[in-house]
């Protein structure tokens, strides 16, 4: 089983003491990477909820750069001390409390040499960050958020000594020298010093920093007390010796300014600083400061995905543009030539100063784009190359994202059509569908330009071209507006050849051919329409090829057409369902053909296309199907319906999951196979067949988290055997086949039964339902063994039987 696409910028990320290695909180793990690849190279795991700090042990001396310990803190409540050379865990503390942040300020301000197999030393303290909600439910207070200070000394901490209570957990700061510690919360910043000695019956002294916005992020200076802070309208404060009244020790005092200096305007009120200076240049808030490791410089971005470089003494600055994605940290190494910027699209850029050059890049799957609500549930925004193990993603900034599921790292990027990214901006074009031919080598997207006031718009379909050496793909061909003013609902490849079908809400499909020759690279070639078709002027919503490639199936909202791909002629049509039909998949190189339906009443069906029938049905909402290709096994990745789930007597089956994977095989309506999921809204699922010997099953949730696993491992027949009692309530027993296309016929058992009690006329045909059962298209006729008995037996008489 393989488990990836985690986010690596839930929390700062840290370097090692040589700088060769970069540590990143990836959920309940630290992943640990190469700083000169950029690879993974190993991973600490032992939590059991998310990592929200990691902190590597500093050395104190050149020698000890080859130590390779760190502390982490996670929201299940426990402290753990590592050596992630190894990895070994060396202890485990428990707080008992969610912990959100945690700060150790003996570890700056007296770095000590460390044995792995040592106990640290008794005055080593930790404040932290936890959230205590048994208050909130005692009724005595509703601040949730507390900072305390805990003894790492011990393996179970007390409740520790609480320096401020907040509504919610918030954020520590740490100054570089571990003099002082801080919080932000709204318009203050929350400053203590740390007691010297590290005794645990010290009090901390506290002084508090004013502002009129809500502050986003602050930094401390390395050696002098200077303050940085930063807020929601783009401004950048720098506070200037703070603390020489409330924090500073005996002669260092100064005396208390009875009002405030003209020199000093920027002060507010009685905050204890000499000075306030304010720089403005972000447009937007900003989220990242930091001091250079000498404090002659100060680092700055925020939405604009742009960094910039103050000089702290004179205000001048130069910018590192056009990163593409708003920052979230910056983080220098022990190594002043390397550095680290993490980006809220899911990548981590380690830069070489002083140019702020990009060296490489760490990319984790990016989020999925922000779709206008029009398009929510309609866009298909996941792709898979079945043979490579590949996912087409598509992401904010119009790209389409490249990633390798099996090795968890990102291969390149597509840009879709150009923009620049700004805070702010409104959507002006959606990409609405990404797709992959079989072999990997062809990849299509579809895209739309928005109106702008009710004017415009434009619907585009590209085709691109794989290139192996670089491993990304260049553009092909454009289609402008391919089904005329109407959006294209849904693309799909022929299994064997250079041909496409892209389906319309405007009625029509349209079959496309690649027209290159031996003479053109695949570069030069193009593609051209081959075929128009259409069916009674519906909605075309949703096709797919057959496994041998000699059958198309397209859904005309609500029924289903087979046709010639290569003369384009209607083969048959298959009766329609109660809802319009979504997506289509054939069952590998079957007869069986798969739908399903949404809104209003959700519905998955399997057809036999050999008897133009029904076989079976759930009421299920589907949000991916995908069959294998060399059998006829297929598995639809359902929404779990919250009726069920809120059922108590199902708790332990579903477990708080809201989704589940389904695997069939052929016209068996009971799943060889049930796993629950989460984040099922959204997902998608394929089977990955590169290996020929292993057939694997891929599926990428709602936030772009996947697992890759064997469908047919011992453990999954385990659990389907559990969870197949849950959801067989779901089969649309009674309405399946004829019933769930023309209703459900009189019950003649019933009348006849009456008939025979009352001793009247054998029979007395009081209805005729064979005028009915005929009305409408002959296309559309049900098959005669579902009306054969039913037909005559209304027609017949039934005698009672004689006792002689």
């Amino acid at each position: 089983m393989i488990r990836g696409g985690r986010s690596y910028v839930t929390s700062p990320p840290s370097f090692s003491n040589d700088a060769k290695r970069l540590l990143v909180c990836t959920g309940n793990t630290v992943s640990v990477f190469s700083a000169a690849t950029g690879l993974q190279i190993t991973s600490l795991e032992g939590h059991t909820a998310p990592v929200t700090t990691l902190i590597v042990v500093p050395a104190s001396s050149p020698a000890q750069k080859i130590l390779c310990y760190c502390w982490t803190a996670s929201l299940d409540g426990t402290i753990r001390h590592w050596d992630f050379s190894g990895p070994e865990l060396l202890k485990t503390i428990d707080a008992q409390l969610p912990i959100y942040s945690m700060v150790i300020p003996s570890l700056l301000s007296e770095p000590q040499q460390i044995d792995k197999r040592c106990e640290l030393s008794g005055k080593l303290v930790a404040f932290v960050s936890v959230e205590d909600i048994s208050v909130v439910n005692e009724g005595s207070k509703e601040l949730r958020g507390h900072i305390r200070r805990f003894n790492l000394a011990k393996p179970r901490v007390p409740r520790g000594d609480t320096l401020k209570e907040t509504a919610e957990p918030e954020s520590i700061v740490i100054s570089p020298s571990g003099e002082f510690f801080g919080i932000r919360h709204k318009c203050k910043i929350h400053i203590w010093d740390v007691p010297s000695g590290g005794s645990r019956h010290a009090v901390s002294r506290k002084m508090t920093l004013h502002h009129t916005k809500v502050i986003n992020a602050f930094a401390f200076h390395p050696t002098e007390r200077v303050i940085a802070a930063g807020d929601v309208t783009g401004r950048v404060l720098i506070w200037r010796g703070f603390g020489n009244r409330k924090l500073a020790l005996g002669n260092q005092k100064k005396k208390v300014r009875a009002t405030v200096d003209l020199d000093n305007a920027g002060v507010r009120g009685e905050d204890d600083t000499e000075s306030c200076t304010t720089w403005h240049w972000h447009s937007a808030e900003v989220n990242v400061l930091n001091f250079s490791s000498d404090g002659a410089y100060l680092y700055s971005g925020g939405r604009e995905g742009v960094l910039v470089v103050w000089q702290l003494d004179t205000g001048k600055k130069k910018f590192l543009p056009r990163i593409g994605s708003p920052l979230l940290y910056f983080m220098w190494s022990p190594d002043p030539t390397l550095s680290s910027v993490v980006c809220a699209d899911n990548q981590i850029h380690l830069l070489k100063m002083p140019s702020m050059e990009i060296l490489r890049t760490i990319s984790g799957i990016k989020a999925p784009p922000s779709l206008p609500r029009m398009y929510e549930g309609l866009a298909s925004t996941v792709a898979f190359d079945r043979s490579s193990g590949i996912a087409a993603l598509c992401t904010e900034n119009y790209c389409v994202q490249l990633y390798n599921l099996l090795n968890d790292r990102g291969i390149s990027e597509i840009q879709v059509c150009e923009r620049n990214h700004q805070p702010g901006d409104e959507i002006t074009v959606v990409v609405t569908a990404v797709a992959l031919s079989l072999d990997g080598s062809v990849m299509s997207t579809t895209e739309v330009k928005l109106p702008e006031d009710g004017i415009g718009g434009l619907v585009s379909l590209k085709f691109w071209a794989c290139e192996p050496d670089s491993k990304t793909f260049t553009l092909s061909t454009i289609v402008y507006e391919p089904h005329r003013d109407a959006g294209v609902s849904a693309i799909a490849f022929h299994p064997t050849r250079s041909m496409a079908v892209s389906t319309s809400f405007g009625g029509d499909f349209k079959i496309w051919v690649c027209n290159s020759d031996k003479n053109q690279t695949d570069k030069d070639s193009s593609w051209i329409c081959h075929a128009v078709g259409s069916y009674k002027k519906k909605p075309m919503t949703a096709a797919a090829f057959s496994g041998d490639g000699t059958v198309l199936a397209v859904a005309a909202e609500t029924v289903i057409t087979l046709w010639n791909p290569d003369k384009n002629i209607l083969l048959s049509v298959l009766g329609a369902t109660l809802t319009p039909i979504t997506k289509l998949c054939f069952a590998g190189k079957s007869e069986f053909l798969v739908a399903a339906s949404h809104f209003p009443r959700p519905e998955l069906s399997v057809w036999n296309t050999s008897k133009l029938s029904i076989s079976w049905s759930y009421g299920l909402r589907v949000e991916a199907v995908t069959s294998a290709v060399d059998s006829s096994a297929f598995a639809v990745l359902a929404v779990i319906p919250k009726s069920f789930k809120t059922d108590k007597s199902k708790e332990n089956i579903f477990r708080g999951r809201d989704g589940a994977i389904l695997l069939f095989n052929g016209s068996d309506p009971k799943p060889v196979s049930i796993w629950t999921v989460i984040k099922a809204k959204g997902g998608s699922i394929s089977f990955l067949e590169g290996d020929k010997s292993q057939l694997r099953l891929a599926y990428v949730n709602g936030s772009r988290e996947y697992v890759v696993f064997d469908p047919n491992s011992d453990e999954s027949h385990e659990r389907s055997a559990v969870d197949y009692d849950g959801l067989a309530g779901l089969e649309e027993t009674g309405d399946a086949g004829y019933t769930s296309l023309y209703g459900q016929l009189p019950d003649y058992d019933k009348k006849r039964m009456e008939d025979v009690d009352s001793l009247a006329t054998p029979f007395i045909s009081s209805e005729r339902p064979w005028e009915t059962i005929f009305s409408g298209s002959t296309l559309n006729f049900p098959p005669l063994q579902k009306l054969c008995a039913e037909f005559f037996e209304s027609l017949m008489e039934k005698r009672t039987a004689v006792v002689e």
